[in-house]
């Protein structure tokens, strides 16, 4: 295989010299019919910041960084708290790597724990002796979380029904 590479583009004669063009045009083809990046790598003897500058440049656009709205991250992670794993999130999402998902999950825990937050124990604890304008003030606050959480999940199905174009509410 090497023997058929040489004859179309010129090896370097010291890590200063510049790639020839040939080299780049098929290091970056080899890379989008999925050849393993560490094997161009170690194939061509380049850096990785090199290979993922050539595909930044001259790759198509399928190859290049996917840029996600916010609502797109808050469904991946929603979709990882139901139970996907990391890993079948990043093959269904085609996300480039499980860190990636791991800091979206960090960036959104604290908003989801605001979204959550519920003390439904705090109706049951209350003793029968309790006048009415505490009973009243904590049916007020208990209505109060939970017209949020419903401002949350119409919030979460709009952006479902977005994303995945079927109408969730029929």
């Amino acid at each position: 295989m090497e023997r058929e590479e040489e004859l179309f583009y010129s090896e370097r004669t010291s890590k200063n010299q510049k790639f020839d063009k040939r080299l780049i045009a098929h290091v970056v083809k080899l890379a989008e019919e999925g050849t393993p990046r560490r094997d161009l790598i170690k194939t061509y003897k380049m850096t990785g910041e090199t290979l993922g500058m050539w595909l930044d440049k001259y790759s198509s656009i399928l190859h290049k960084r996917k840029l996600h709205s916010t609502a797109e991250k808050r469904s991946i992670v929603r979709a990882i708290h139901g139970g996907m794993s990391i890993k079948e999130a990043v093959i269904v999402y085609n996300i480039s790597s499980r860190s990636t998902i791991r800091n979206w999950i960090k960036a959104f825990s604290d908003e989801n724990i605001e979204i959550s937050i519920s003390n439904p124990s705090e109706m049951s604890k209350k003793s029968t002796s309790q006048t009415e304008s505490t009973e009243v003030k904590a049916l007020k606050k208990a209505l109060d979380e939970a017209n949020l959480k419903i401002r949350a999940l119409d919030t979460m199905i709009d952006i479902a029904e977005e994303q995945l174009k079927i109408d969730i509410r029929k």
